[in-house]
């Protein structure tokens, strides 16, 4: 996974933008997920920020982690304000109770269920909330699959990805469902 979005780094943010015109309702959907990000108080660790394109509205005192230095490397152009850290969100570089909240967008669709547990593991241990934003479940579509990802340089990629019953979402992670829409789940767990 590592060096698919290190490749992917200079090509990430057009996942967003394509969406965007794909998909309708999308942008207005990602406006009101912003505006609940940006009401985010304290200190927030945003794990696997990739570029900054979610990091940038995020509130308050922000870190964002990433294994990719090209990745980060983008974020931190973009997202000047907030500190940026290369690093394992399997073990994250930082000491117990760090953080008032962990942030995944997009990264724990990624996990399988071992790298799943302790990801949720290593986010309690540097803070007393995780909030998990991904997308929700479209009709027919599987819960679980690989998929292959073929980037501009032709490289070719599998990719292990879920997408979310709101309800199951909240329910795994022990909280609560912070927005259900008809692309994006943001659920909150303790």
């Amino acid at each position: 996974m590592k060096a698919y979005y290190h490749a992917r780094a200079e090509e990430y943010d057009e996942w967003w933008q394509n969406a965007a015109r794909e998909r309708p309702g999308w942008s207005l959907e990602l406006e009101r997920v912003v505006e609940l990000l940006g009401r985010f108080r304290g200190r927030t660790l945003d794990v696997a920020c990739g570029t900054g394109y979610i990091t940038r509205h995020l509130g308050g005192e922000v870190t964002g982690l990433d294994q990719s230095d090209a990745m980060v490397a983008i974020a931190r152009e973009r997202v000047p304000a907030a500190t940026f850290v290369v690093g394992d969100a399997l073990d994250i570089p930082f000491a117990d109770e760090s953080f008032d909240r962990v942030f995944a967008s997009y990264f724990y669709c990624h996990l399988e269920e071992g790298d799943r547990l302790r990801f949720v593991e290593e986010a309690r241990r540097v803070a007393s909330e995780l909030v998990v934003m991904g997308s929700v479940a479209r009709p027919g579509e599987p819960h679980a699959q690989w998929q292959e990802r073929v980037l501009h340089d032709g490289s070719q990629w599998q990719v292990y990805k879920r997408v979310f019953d709101p309800d199951d979402l909240a329910a795994e992670l022990g909280g609560e469902i912070l927005h259900a829409g008809d692309w994006f789940v943001v659920a909150r767990g303790s």
